[in-house]
């Protein structure tokens, strides 16, 4: 059975969908394909990213910054776009079933000092892990449901 494929969008590809594709691949275990890309991919992944979910032990420092084209022919089961732009740069893709969006503060736009940039992270991380730590546990829950008792 193939598992069903997770696309989460943003601009850059450099942070958010970054980050929320790590959370959610570590919430959803082997249950789903998870993956992310960028309207305008920024061709890396921010440092800062790295280290927060670093501290959440969670490894995302092996990610590549991709264009959402890279996706087009592929069975895309459901887009999550995480910023504004990408929502509205979104295209349909074949066989789509869902799409969400569930926006976030960008992360790299943060100034200040380094752990004043770094607290921004940390708050941007901890609301997408609740988001889509939910998320997971809703798409495992419907699984369970889907297989006879």
């Amino acid at each position: 059975m193939t598992k069903p494929v997770v696309l989460i969008l943003c601009t850059g590809n450099s942070c958010r969908s970054h980050m929320a594709e790590g959370i959610l691949r570590a919430a959803a275990g082997d249950i789903l394909d998870v993956q992310s890309a960028g309207s305008k991919p920024a061709g890396y992944v921010h440092p800062k990213a790295i280290e927060a979910l670093k501290e959440i032990d969670i490894d995302i420092s092996g990610h590549r910054s991709k264009h959402l084209q890279e996706f087009l022919q592929s069975d895309v089961e459901t887009v999550i776009t995480v910023c504004g732009n990408a929502d509205q740069a979104c295209p349909l893709f074949p066989g789509q079933v869902n799409r969400h969006h569930w926006g976030f503060d960008d992360p790299a736009h943060a100034t200040g000092t380094d752990e004043e940039i770094m607290a921004v992270f940390r708050r941007v991380r901890d609301e997408i892990r609740a988001t889509f730590e939910a998320y997971a546990a809703g798409r495992i829950d419907q699984i369970k449901a889907a297989v006879p008792a």
